[in-house]
């Protein structure tokens, strides 16, 4: 009976990804492995070995793998379901908030229903479940450390005159009253240029400015003005951080007649909405990109995509959906 065959491991590929690092040769690797050197030999030969990487082999492994077994999926033998899903995973839809809009759509048709781990499932080619969390990391941001690591010396600043978030009116907190917004700026490569970011805490709705600049009256004029196109109900108060852009908030009030309160300095969290928000933005905008670039029909376009997309939080209505009901 021949020795029954078994793929290497994710152990196994980290190993080789070392001992190639040390110039060891295929058949050493074979022998400290205890694997034949064709196994070695197949596993670096597409990559190189100054360019072999344990996390590529693996995916590569995996895909081929999944690629044989792909078409028995219920997605790949139902082209209409797997058409809306990467429609929706093209929109940056999560698979949770693809499986229930399906099921609202589709309530009486099996076939156009799916669930989000079969999505996940898809989107990953079955990866295996060593490569869960490594996998999971790549469909939305995650965050390696809890708080603000965008800012640096601005956020040291000292707004004057400047109103705490503590004498805001209890009826923020509760996010039943609308027209209070929480406010930002997400910052290109080399902290160079920015993108204006505005939500509102109720409905989730999102409003991205176009910024030429980031010095505060560039901020207060741009953010004024779409203030100033929201309809009065929609406009009564913003939380902002410490940034200097915030500098002329008194005359920003004035004009906008929006009353703006300022967080504790180190305290994103007390602008959930907001961060939360940012997160999402960078898979449109990663770190390191020069928003100056980024066209004002850019922007809308990637405002319409989140006002539009289904939010758990609302119980998978979209932002724009609950912001008409309220306008």
């Amino acid at each position: 009976m021949g020795t029954k065959f078994t793929r290497l491991t994710h152990i196994e590929r980290v190993e080789i990804y070392k001992l190639l690092a040390l110039k060891k040769s295929l058949s050493a690797i074979a022998r400290t492995l205890n694997r034949n050197k064709s196994t070695i030999s197949r596993e670096v030969k597409p990559f190189g070995r100054g360019k072999y990487h344990h996390y590529d082999g693996e995916r590569k492994a995996v895909y081929s793998v999944s690629n044989r077994r792909s078409g028995k999926t219920k997605m790949r033998q139902t082209p209409a379901l797997e058409q809306y899903v990467l429609e929706k995973l093209q929109k940056k839809w999560s698979p949770d908030q693809i499986s229930v809009s399906l099921g609202k759509q589709y309530p009486n048709n099996k076939l156009m229903q799916i669930s989000h781990e079969t999505i996940y499932l898809y989107i990953y080619l079955h990866a295996k479940k060593e490569l869960k969390e490594m996998l999971l990391m790549e469909l939305r941001q995650q965050r390696k450390f809890r708080g603000n690591v965008r800012r640096g010396s601005d956020k040291r600043t000292t707004i004057a005159d400047a109103i705490r978030i503590d004498e805001r009116p209890e009826e923020v907190l509760g996010r039943e009253i609308v027209g209070h917004w929480e406010g930002d700026l997400i910052l290109g490569k080399d902290r160079a240029s920015a993108i204006g970011t505005l939500v509102e805490r109720t409905t989730r709705a999102v409003i991205l400015v176009h910024l030429k600049a980031r010095d505060s009256k560039t901020v207060r004029l741009a953010f004024e003005k779409k203030f100033n196109a929201l309809p009065g109900l929609m406009k009564k108060s913003m939380t902002y951080d410490n940034g200097v852009e915030m500098a002329q908030h008194k005359l920003f009030t004035e004009n906008t007649k929006v009353q703006v309160y300022f967080t504790h300095p180190y305290s994103p969290w007390e602008r959930p909405t907001n961060e939360n928000t940012n997160g999402l933005l960078r898979q449109y905008f990663p770190k390191g990109t020069d928003l100056s670039l980024i066209s004002k029909d850019r922007l809308q376009f990637v405002q319409d995509e989140l006002n539009e997309r289904p939010r758990k939080t609302l119980d998978y209505r979209s932002p724009a959906e609950v912001f008409n009901e309220m306008d």
